[in-house]
This record gives C-alpha cells, structure tokens and sequence, in this order.
C-alpha cells in the first residue's frame, strides 16, 4: 500500500529547483503556472535566495508546484503510478487535493497563491514564528506551551512537536524548555501558522474557495486535520480553509497510514522531512524522498514493489 506525500513551508532551499527544471516539458509546465499566478516560480526556485524563498507569499506556492512538478516526473500518478492514498502537511494539504483528483494543478495553484498572501499578510500584523522541538513526551510538552502563551501547531508525531506564537514567546521557549526536549529549532517560516494568528487569512481563503468546484477524491485522502480519511471534494476544500489557523496533526495522519496497512511511503520534492517522521513512527515501511530527479527511478522501483505487493494481497 502506497502513501505519497507533499512537505510543508520550511522544506524550501536556495536552488532546489535548478536540476528538475531540466527535465523535458518542466520549465515550460513552471512558466505556464507562474504566468496563471502572477509569480516567477523559476526565479524563485533556481536564483533567490534563503530570505526570499522564506516569505509566505514566495515559498507557499513555490512547495506546491515543485510537488505536482516532481509527481508528474515520476509518471501517471492518476494510472500506473496511482497512489493507493495522499497526504500533505500543512500547505502540502493543496498539492494532496490535486493529487487526488480534487483540484486540477491551476486551481491548486491560484488557491495557494491567495493562502500565501492572505497568511503573510495575516503574519505582518504581529512578529510571530514557529519553533520544533525534539524530544519530550506531548503530555507534559503541550501543557508548557500554553504556560507560555504558545500554541502545538503542528504535532509532528516521532518526538516531535512545533511552537508557534510571538517571538518574545518563542524567545522564553528558549529559555524555559519543557522536561525532556532536547532542542528547540527556529524554522525558516515568517509567521505563527496554524493559530490564531492566522484567523484573518481564513476569511480570506474561504472567498477564495468559493469559485472553485471540487470533484471527488479519486484516491483516499488523509486530512492532517484530525488524521481522518474524507470522501467528498466539498469536504477537503473546506478543511483546507480552516486548516491556516488550525494545528496540523501529522502524528494521527501515520497513524491512519498505519491502520491502512502502508508498505512504502514516497515524498515529493522537496522531500526529506516527512520521511524522515516516518522512519522513527512507522517502522517497517520502505520510505523514499524526492530531493532531486536522480531520485526518481528508485521512486519508481519502490512504487512498483507496492504495486506487486498489494496485488499479491488480494490474490492470497
């Protein structure tokens, strides 16, 4: 049983676009897109720098076309390749939809677009960030984050847990680690995402959503919302839209990869993160991330042996 999953903001890194923009048809296909949104996708993904593919408004939109850019890569994702079910974390949740079927590659785009302005626009109100911890056990994690005012945005199951809140909130972090955390990591996004921070952008991504007409999930689509399978497109729009200021649930996503019967896990570009979640909390599943396209033949291997392996399933 195969998982494909799409990373969240931070993931970016100066160039990573550079070698995929060499396969045939990619940088027309990223042109096509940047001219449908208003925004230099190549430039920002081969010749910006880390502060420039940090802004909200820039990284946002930049992670979902490198996602549906390295999926295409790898084949038919909707044939041959067809996952068996998709994911993403945090604005990962838009490339998943159209993954799924629910929103074509344009209207993924447009709509990450307007979530990335809405968001950075929603996080220059008040100086606010995002900071991971490692280690620590959630119960006693969670608790001292609201001591300090912070909110668990994002519980990332394998030991992980990440702060969001303002920066003299995050500063106290530093200092005041709950009982066990060994680390605490500022990571490189421009806001306290997935809060209350964020309420303004919410209002503005439901107007937004209101033009588009979601189809049906062709594949079975994992909500980082409460970890939850949804069946309907309606359903999945409007989760992405109360998903900007609601935490994201990662832990509860690989907990229903795992009640799914998940065998291989493979992450789009720029993959690393959440394979690297599911090596520690999913152990016995094969997981590959895109980095680059040298990457992609053993993607295809791994999708293959899923394949094989499922069908041997159903034939025992």
């Amino acid at each position: 049983m195969l998982v494909l999953v799409a990373p969240g903001q931070g993931a970016q890194t100066p160039g990573f676009l550079t070698p995929w923009l060499e396969l045939p048809g990619a940088a027309d296909r990223i042109g096509m897109w940047s001219d449908a949104i208003g925004l230099d996708l190549a430039h920002y993904g081969t010749q910006a720098d880390a502060d420039a593919i940090r802004d909200t408004a820039v990284a946002q939109p930049l992670l979902v076309a490198a996602g549906l850019l390295s999926a295409a890569a790898l084949g038919d994702i909707t044939g041959d390749l067809a996952p068996d079910a998709v994911a993403g974390h945090s604005v990962g949740e838009i490339t998943a939809a159209a993954f799924a079927g629910v929103l074509d590659d344009t209207a993924a785009l447009a709509l990450v677009r307007k979530r990335g302005l809405a968001m950075a626009e929603a996080a220059a109100i008040t100086e606010t960030g995002m900071s991971a911890l490692l280690g620590g056990d959630p119960e006693t994690t969670v608790p001292h984050l609201e001591k300090l005012g912070l909110t668990p945005a994002n519980v990332n199951g394998a030991g992980q847990i990440v702060a969001a809140g303002t920066l003299e909130q995050l500063a106290a972090l530093e200092q005041d680690k709950p009982e066990g955390v060994r680390r605490v990591v500022p990571l490189k996004v421009a806001g306290a995402f997935h809060t209350h921070h964020m309420a303004p952008a919410v209002d503005a991504l439901a107007k937004a959503a209101e033009s588009l007409t979601p189809a049906e999930p062709e594949v079975t689509y994992v909500s980082n919302k409460d970890g939850r399978t949804v069946a309907t497109g309606a359903e999945v729009l409007s989760r992405l839209v109360g998903q900007v200021a609601n935490p994201v649930r990662w832990d509860l996503c690989m907990e229903t990869f795992k009640e799914l019967g998940v065998t291989a896990l493979v992450e789009v570009c720029p993959g690393g993160t959440l394979t690297g979640l599911a090596k520690r909390a999913l152990p016995g599943v094969k997981t590959l991330a895109l980095k680059t396209p040298d990457d992609l033949d053993a993607a295809r291997e791994l999708i293959a042996e899923a394949a094989t392996s499922a069908a041997d399933a159903v034939g025992a």
